[in-house]
C-alpha cells in the first residue's frame, strides 16, 4: 500500500481552517496598519522606521530560516522531514512579497543608516572610506539581487513540490536534489551580505565578519521554533494525527536545542573576539548595548535565550510533548525579536530603551499579513507532499 492511501483525508487537508487563518492575519495586518498611521503622527518617522526595521528583519529572519531548511533537506536527502516540509515550502515563498515589504526599508534609508547623511560623510573619514560600498543605488541593486535569488530558490522548490502532489513524478524530486547544492552556496553569500546591509550598516564605522552567521543563526532558532509552534497548533486542531508523531516533535526539538547552543557559541565567539581585541572602534558597538536600560536586555538574552532554553530542553521527554515543547517554541520566538531589537535600537536610543506602540504596530503589519499570504498559500495545497517518494519513510520514522 503506498504512503498516501494511509493518510488520513482530513489529517492532510487546511482548506477548512485557511480562511480563519488568513482572516486573522489580514485583521492584525490592518490593525497595524492603521495603529502605523496614528503613531507616525505621534512618535515621529525616525522611531517609526526603526520599529519597522525590526519587524522586517524579524520575518524576513523566519522566511530566510525556511527557505534554508527546505535546501538542506534536500541537498541531505532527508526522509524525516517530509511531512512537517510543506509549511516551511509556503514560509520560504512568502519571500517574493517580503521584497514589496522591504520598500519602506528604502523610503526609510535615511531615518535608519547614518552613512545617507552628508553631515555624516562631511565629517567622518571612516565612513567617507566605505561610500563605494555604502551608497543608496548600490544598496537597492544588492537588495535587488538577495530577493532574487531568494525568490528564485522558494519558487523552484515550492512549484516541483505542488506538480509531485499531482503527477507523482519521482524524477521532481531528483531534480530538487540536484540543483540544492548550487542553491545553497547563492544562498549563505547573499545571506551575509543582506545581514550587513539591513543591520551591521546601522553603524557604518563598525564591523564584524561573523555577524552574517550571527544573523542567519537567530533565523535558524526562529524558524524551527515557529515550526514546531505551527505544528503543535494544527495538531491540537485535529491536523496531522498519524502523520507527525512524537518522534517528528523530538527532532524539531532537538533542532531547536541545537541551534540555540549555536547561536549562543557565534554570539559569545563574537564577542570574546571584540573584548579582547579591544579595539575603540568594535568595543563602542557593544558598549551602547551595555549602558544604562540596555544591560538588562543584555543579560535578558544570555539568560532567555540561551540558558532557559537550553535546560529546559535539556530533557528527552520535553521535546517529544507538544503540550510541554509548544510553550518554549513561542517564548524562543519572542526572544529572537528581543534580539533583533537589541540589535537595531540602541544604536538610536543610547542608554535608554524607547518602548513604543508601534513596535507592535509594525509587527501587527508585517507578521499579520506574511501569516495571511502563507496560509493562503496553502489553501487549496495539502499540509503533506503526499506523493513524495521519501512520505513513508517520514511517516514510519522512529529516533535511534
Amino acid at each position: 500500500m503506498r504512503a498516501v492511501d494511509k493518510l488520513d483525508e482530513r489529517a492532510t487537508r487546511f482548506e477548512d481552517l485557511a480562511p480563519k487563518v488568513v482572516r486573522f492575519g489580514l485583521v492584525c495586518g490592518v490593525i497595524g496598519l492603521a495603529a502605523s498611521a496614528g503613531l507616525i503622527a505621534s512618535s515621529g518617522l525616525d522611531r517609526w522606521f526603526h520599529s519597522y526595521l525590526v519587524a522586517f528583519a524579524y520575518f524576513l529572519s523566519l522566511s530566510i530560516g525556511a527557505l534554508f531548511f527546505v535546501i538542506m533537506q534536500h541537498l541531505v536527502r532527508a526522509g524525516w522531514s517530509v511531512v512537517v516540509r510543506r509549511p516551511a515550502e509556503s514560509l520560504a515563498m512568502n519571500l517574493p512579497w517580503l521584497a514589496l515589504f522591504f520598500v519602506p526599508v528604502l523610503l526609510g534609508l535615511r531615518h535608519l543608516y547614518s552613512w545617507t547623511d552628508p553631515r555624516v560623510l562631511a565629517t567622518d573619514d571612516l565612513v567617507r572610506g566605505k561610500t563605494a560600498f555604502l551608497n543608496v543605488p548600490f544598496f537597492a541593486v544588492r537588495w535587488v539581487i538577495y530577493f532574487g535569488i531568494w525568490s528564485l530558490a522558494a519558487r523552484y522548490f515550492w512549484t516541483r513540490s505542488v506538480r509531485q502532489d499531482q503527477t507523482g513524478d519521482v524524477g521532481l524530486t531528483r531534480q530538487r536534489e540536484k540543483y540544492a547544492a548550487p542553491f545553497m552556496v547563492f544562498f549563505a553569500l547573499s545571506l551575509n551580505f543582506a545581514a550587513f546591509d539591513l543591520l551591521m550598516s546601522l553603524d557604518p564605522t563598525w564591523y564584524s565578519t561573523i555577524f552574517g552567521v550571527y544573523y542567519f543563526s537567530g533565523s535558524l532558532v526562529g524558524f524551527y521554533a515557529f515550526l514546531s509552534m505551527i505544528t503543535a497548533l494544527l495538531h491540537r486542531a485535529g491536523r496531522l494525527h498519524g502523520v507527525v508523531t512524537d518522534e517528528h516533535y523530538h527532532d524539531l526539538g532537538k533542532l531547536v536545542f541545537g541551534f540555540t547552543i549555536f547561536w549562543a557559541y557565534i554570539a559569545f565567539s563574537q564577542f570574546m573576539l571584540i573584548w579582547y581585541g579591544n579595539i575603540p572602534e568594535e568595543t563602542q558597538w557593544y558598549q551602547r548595548r551595555f549602558d544604562g536600560q540596555w544591560l538588562g536586555v543584555s543579560w535578558l538574552l544570555l539568560l532567555g535565550q540561551f540558558a532557559l532554553p537550553f535546560f529546559y530542553l535539556l530533557p528527552r521527554f520535553v521535546k517529544r510533548s507538544p503540550k510541554l515543547f509548544g510553550p518554549m517554541a513561542a517564548w524562543v520566538l519572542i526572544m529572537h525579536y528581543v534580539d533583533l531589537y537589541w540589535l537595531v535600537l540602541p544604536q538610536s536610543s543610547p542608554g535608554r530603551i524607547p518602548a513604543s506602540l508601534s513596535d507592535l504596530a509594525a509587527v501587527l503589519a508585517v507578521g499579520g499579513f506574511w501569516l495571511a499570504l502563507a496560509a493562503q498559500r496553502l489553501r487549496r495545497q495539502p499540509l503533506v507532499p503526499v506523493r513524495d517518494p521519501r512520505l513513508a519513510e517520514s511517516m514510519a520514522f522512529e529516533n535511534a
